[in-house]
């Protein structure tokens, strides 16, 4: 695994904040969060990007007219969500950022004076993504009510600005040969638009996405896309977004990216695509952050951990992703040096690392994956004892 230079350390310990008792994480180039749903795992992904972006949400929420009169329950309320107000407990809550206390408080706090322009540092995709296309049409950070996420609120505004704006005389968003390489459309098209293209219909001076069916142009409104659809393109957008059309690697002036739950919805070969795009973000400089509720998600890390320990190759990494081309050499040779990091989130709200991935080891959180692979060994279990019965009985029959 690639050695982190003092300047790339990223370290943050949590402790009574929310659901979260005791948190210590340690970032690596790719970073998975595990764990029960409303167990910390977004709280604390969304703290990250307040101690990381507090300039820039502060002068996003006041452009919009937002205040909050320098409280914390109310920018809590604003920045969290409605409810999000008693995160903090008074003389309980500690945070460390980096090895620095952090005073919580004070990021409720504006000062006068005038405000230079503040720059995103971290890009956030959040779960709640399928909110942002209503009936196929993009929504401004002004459609939604105030006590909705943050993170849900900008993430649908860069959306919204992306496709009004950068996209705004592209007819077809998807495939799009200027955005993403061949083989990774190929594999989209495979596992989720099967012969559907992605295009922008303007009705009534109002733009929305529609699905077009390539060979005979049936469209397919927003209200009838599949599950996996609805979750999956708003993703696709943000990849648009941090993967620009042309030279242009990445977005230099956000070296962060926060995914929850790219599975959603997918069948496993769209979820191994997803998370080859992924991978590919890493390659790009990205420093990646998923949340998850697949085990397909582990074992795919798990294997490059495997790869990483056992000499593998290049040729590995493109084999398990079934990538083919010369054009995915960057992503497969970066893929073997890249530190990985897993964390599960458990219910009692203490945080364990399981960056191991040891299926043999005596901790039961690192053995079955946060719990992920729980059920698999249950059942396999249990059928065995079924069929192990069965035999007996009739071994018994013959005797």
């Amino acid at each position: 695994m690639r050695v982190q230079n003092d300047a790339d350390q990223a370290r943050l310990k949590v402790q009574q904040f929310g659901p979260i008792r005791d948190a210590d994480i340690t970032f690596g180039d790719l970073t998975v969060f595990v764990g029960p749903q409303a167990t910390g795992k977004s709280i604390f992904l969304q703290l990250y990007k307040l101690l990381l972006d507090k300039a820039y949400i502060h002068q996003r929420l006041l452009q919009s007219n937002l205040g909050w009169q320098n409280r914390l329950d109310n920018f809590f309320i604003l920045y969290f969500g409605d409810g999000m107000e008693k995160l903090y407990r008074e003389g309980e809550t500690r945070i460390v950022f980096n090895g620095k206390p952090i005073n919580l408080k004070s990021y409720a706090e504006t000062r006068g004076g005038k405000k230079s322009q503040a720059d995103e540092r971290l890009f956030y995709i959040p779960a709640q993504r399928v909110l942002v296309l209503q009936g196929g049409r993009t929504r401004p950070f002004t459609d939604y009510n105030t006590g909705d996420p943050f993170v849900l609120r900008e993430f649908s505004d860069r959306v919204h600005q992306l496709v009004q704006s950068e996209l705004a005389h592209t007819k077809q968003l998807f495939p799009q040969p200027k955005r993403l390489r061949e083989e990774f459309r190929k594999q989209l098209d495979q596992s989720i638009f099967a012969g559907y293209a992605l295009r922008m219909e303007e009705h009534r001076l109002q733009r929305s996405i529609v699905l077009t069916a390539i060979e005979n142009g049936q469209v397919l409104p927003y209200l009838v896309w599949s599950a996996g659809q609805r979750e999956f393109i708003p993703l696709l957008l943000g990849l648009y977004w941090l993967i620009p059309a042309g030279r242009i690697t990445r977005r230099e002036s956000v070296p962060w990216v926060v995914i929850e739950e790219p599975e959603m919805g997918l069948h496993p070969k769209a979820i191994l695509t997803v998370m080859a795009l992924i991978l590919e973000l890493v390659s790009r400089g990205y420093r990646v952050c998923l949340t998850t509720h697949s085990a397909q998600v582990l074992d795919l890390v798990w294997a490059l951990q495997i790869f990483q320990r056992y000499a593998g190759e290049p040729k590995d990494v493109l084999r398990l992703l079934e990538l083919r081309g010369s054009g995915n050499q960057q992503l497969a040779s970066k893929a073997l040096q890249i530190d990985i990091n897993v964390y599960y989130f458990k219910r009692d709200g203490k945080v364990k690392d399981i960056s191991g991935l040891d299926p043999a080891s005596l901790s039961e959180e690192e053995g079955t994956w946060g719990g992920l692979l729980e059920f698999a060994s249950r059942a396999n279990d249990v059928v065995a004892a079924v069929v192990n019965r069965f035999e007996r009985h009739h071994a018994s029959l013959k005797q």
